[in-house]
């Protein structure tokens, strides 16, 4: 009964619209935010493209070093050998097989760029979200930490913090946790004060909800477009982070690898064997390209004001 009702509603509305496009708006189903961002999101192929770069990586990541007899660890006589058809990306300077490490490193490196971006952004939003909505001095002495942070290097607080706290993975999201998530306080901050005023803040005030309430119930799912934003570009800096520490020495220790240990020994050996830094640098390069389109794609398909159009 209903797709008649619908079918005879856009018959009737093609002949005060005869180009058909605006009729089939008016009768479309209704879509809540997040599925109407899911179906812009679909409609942009080249933030599609990286998000199932990224996917494929991370399946990769699991099942990839189980393709080869070759375990990471394992050192051959076969040392320094080219891509071939029994070792795919070839072997390092200790005959160890690239493909097992290269897929490793994968599983090490996202998991360190989604959880430090994860972190990062549950400190940014709680910081931002009570230092927006309490204004005042508490906004005051928030700020001007925050302020204080911003102004020393992000990588320099990072290296300080690896040589206190050691290698290791834990160290390492603890150190890009430790500042990380300033730029997005920064951003939620700015947003709540815009929204903190809007009616349905000052209705659940009068309803009687409690701050902590109003925060994390109602301003904050309002700015999780932002949110999902910014944690997508947060991964590859994350990434990026992560490699740059292995690659000076203060990341992730042998025998286990990551991209940018990987890329560290390649780059010892460039000029013979270039596969070696080719190899981890690709997919540093190419992981981070894919996050970054896959973030501009949620940025368009999560912004409100564009919510309901028709491609």
């Amino acid at each position: 009964m209903q797709s008649q009702v619908n079918a005879i509603t856009r018959d009737m509305l093609a002949k005060v619209h005869p180009g058909g496009k605006s009729a089939e708006a008016l009768v479309r189903p209704s879509l809540t935010y997040y599925q109407d961002a899911w179906r812009r999101l679909r409609q942009n192929r080249v933030a599609m493209a990286g998000l199932v770069l990224v996917c494929l990586y991370i399946l990769l990541s699991v099942i990839g070093p189980m393709m080869v007899r070759w375990d990471f660890r394992t050192n051959s006589m076969d040392m320094d050998l080219p891509p071939s058809r029994e070792h795919w990306f070839g072997t390092d300077t200790l005959g160890r097989d690239m493909w097992a490490r290269v897929w490793v490193g994968a599983r090490i490196s996202l998991f360190i760029g989604f959880i430090s971006a994860i972190l990062n952004s549950v400190v940014g939003v709680a910081v931002g979200g009570v230092s927006g909505y309490f204004g005042g001095a508490v906004d005051m002495i928030m700020m001007r930490l925050v302020d204080v942070l911003y102004g020393v290097p992000y990588m320099i607080i990072a290296i300080l913090a690896m040589l206190v706290l050691g290698p290791g993975i834990a160290s390492l999201i603890a150190a890009m946790v430790l500042v990380g998530w300033i730029g997005i306080a920064r951003m939620v901050r700015g947003q709540i004060l815009q929204l903190k005023e809007q009616e349905f803040v000052l209705a659940a005030e009068v309803l009687g909800a409690g701050h902590a309430r109003i925060i994390f119930r109602h301003l904050i799912p309002s700015v999780s477009g932002l949110v999902i934003t910014n944690l997508t570009m947060a991964v590859p800096r994350a990434i990026f982070s992560e490699a740059f520490l292995s690659f000076i020495g203060l990341g992730i220790q042998p025998p286990y690898p990551s991209w940018g240990q990987l890329a560290r020994y390649g780059a010892d050996c460039f000029r013979i064997y270039p596969w070696e830094l080719f190899i981890p640098a690709f997919f540093i390069s190419t992981t981070m390209l894919s996050l970054n389109l896959l973030g501009d794609g949620l940025r368009d398909a999560l912004d409100p004001t564009l919510r309901g159009t028709v491609e």
